[in-house]
């Protein structure tokens, strides 16, 4: 509990300083480059620290485990061939890259979306969690949710941090240069990557518990920073979408919550 606490604190804290050097591009830590990667990390601390709350530490780590190793097999093929993302290249501002191919935050980036966006999906869905059907429900909504957060995600790393470029394709309409198919093979990645994470994230032992805010929390952070970031660009169109989809995604995880 200690723990889970003290790391929540230092990732709202380090969101502080992360959105002011977004929303003030001048100032001297706004060119550093570590904030992002100081959130990341502990936005991965205090994420696996609440699952561990409800879980074996070694489901928490398994789980991990995986979405971190097939995220990461499935960004080196789509940097090496293209597929299924697109043409994309990273630069040397995302950090430090795995035999130049794979940024090391890449990995940890996709375990704090899909945590977070199905501990989410878990409070919209808790109405209906004793369906038959409910792991599948849950397992496409934990994908939709990853496929919202990535519309915030390209234009915060294309246009304002230029982590990675796209390359031009035949198609005249994208995303602030993401590819429509980006998203698509983002839902389909996310969903494999479920079917072999979900195993290790269910209680085998489960009790009655009240409904975990943490994961909305996350993500709701997550997700205004990239809408402030876009709009400090007067990326209008990006900020407008992020902060729609995240309020609508938050009113019905609160609603859901209160079942």
């Amino acid at each position: 509990m200690l723990c889970h606490r003290v790391l929540s604190a230092l990732f709202l804290a380090q969101f502080a300083i992360v959105l002011g050097t977004q929303c003030w591009p001048g100032t001297p830590l706004a060119k550093a480059g570590w904030p992002e990667g100081v959130l990341l990390m502990l936005a991965l601390g205090t994420t696996l620290a609440s699952l561990a709350r409800q879980l074996p530490i070694q489901n928490v780590l398994l789980g991990c485990g995986i979405i971190a190793v097939i995220s990461a097999a499935v960004e080196v093929l789509g940097a090496l061939t293209s597929i299924p993302f697109g043409p994309f290249l990273y630069t040397s501002t995302v950090g430090p890259q795995l035999f130049s191919v794979l940024p090391c935050a890449v990995p940890v980036l996709w375990v704090v979306t899909l945590l977070n966006a199905r501990g989410v999906g878990r409070l919209i869905l808790r109405p209906w969690r004793r369906i038959r059907t409910y792991g599948f429900w849950l397992m496409g909504l934990t994908a939709l949710l990853a496929v919202l957060f990535d519309f915030g995600l390209e234009p915060f790393a294309c246009r304002v941090n230029h982590y990675w470029f796209w390359s031009p394709t035949k198609l005249p309409s994208n995303w602030y240069g993401a590819p429509w198919v980006n998203f698509l093979a983002w839902a389909i990645t996310a969903l494999l990557i479920l079917a072999f994470a979900t195993p290790s994230l269910i209680n085998k032992k489960p009790v009655k518990r009240p409904p975990d805010f943490h994961p909305l929390l996350v993500w709701s952070c997550l997700n205004f920073l990239l809408a402030a970031a876009a709009a400090a660009h007067q990326l209008w169109i990006a900020a407008g979408f992020v902060l729609a989809s995240t309020i609508t995604a938050a009113v019905f995880a609160c609603r859901g919550a209160s079942w």
